[in-house]
């Protein structure tokens, strides 16, 4: 029988999207542009999801550039991949405030084994985007930043979630970073199809670390007894 890393595995490996995107947007999918990142999220996986035990699953917005986008594990940089998961990574160390709030989190949760052994991560678009912004930079572009982009991706999302369900997770309670937009599709879709119990939505991340820094111990606190519970 598969563990748990097991599927993550296979469904990082099978990830692909075949449908056409708006003008200007451009997907970011590490496990086929990078032969290194299915090798790091494969030895991340093996390590704290190498078992059959249940977990309750998060769901963020899509992977960014300096996080998932280039280890292919979620909220998770180059430096915290090296420094707290004791994974090597090949490349620069790259800095995300997500993965840096994430990790701080999961320190205070009880470490990654503990939280890595009920929690499970991923975002509603597994893979992300990218757009070039007036100056010609590359730059971090989300799923419902454009009704073009969510129609477009919509079956891709709603695939790759329900897929996920089977890999053993929980389906009382799941867990949304985003009280916007984000939380907005995910509740919407769960009211069709039923996939949770209910939706738990937590302020992102990001959101967290570039506007509410000084609360951050709130924040640390507050996701701490949302997943205790």
């Amino acid at each position: 029988m598969k563990s748990f890393a097991d599927r993550v595995i296979q469904f990082n490996r099978s990830l692909h999207f075949e449908g056409a995107l708006p003008e200007g947007i451009r997907i970011m999918n590490p496990f086929r542009e990078d032969p290194a990142a299915m090798a790091i999220a494969t030895a991340f996986y093996k390590k704290y999801y190498d078992d059959r035990q249940q977990r309750h699953i998060i769901l963020g917005i899509n992977p960014g550039r300096f996080g998932g986008g280039i280890t292919g594990v979620p909220f998770t940089d180059p430096k915290r991949l090296v420094e707290k998961c004791g994974i090597p990574f090949p490349g620069p160390m790259a800095h995300e405030p997500s993965s840096v709030f994430i990790y701080e989190m999961i320190d205070a949760f009880g470490g990654p084994e503990a939280f890595y052994g009920k929690i499970y991560i991923n975002s509603v678009c597994p893979l992300g985007f990218t757009s070039k912004n007036r100056n010609g930079k590359e730059v971090n572009y989300n799923y419902y930043d454009s009704p073009e982009l969510t129609a477009a991706v919509y079956g891709f999302m709603n695939d790759s979630i329900r897929k996920q369900l089977s890999f053993g997770v929980h389906r009382d309670t799941a867990f949304c970073f985003g009280t916007g937009k984000n939380e907005k599709f995910l509740q919407a879709l769960n009211a069709e199809k039923n996939y949770f119990g209910k939706i738990i939505a937590l302020e992102h991340p990001r959101f967290i670390m570039q506007y509410k820094s000084k609360q951050k111990a709130f924040y640390i606190d507050k996701y701490l007894k949302a997943f205790g519970g």
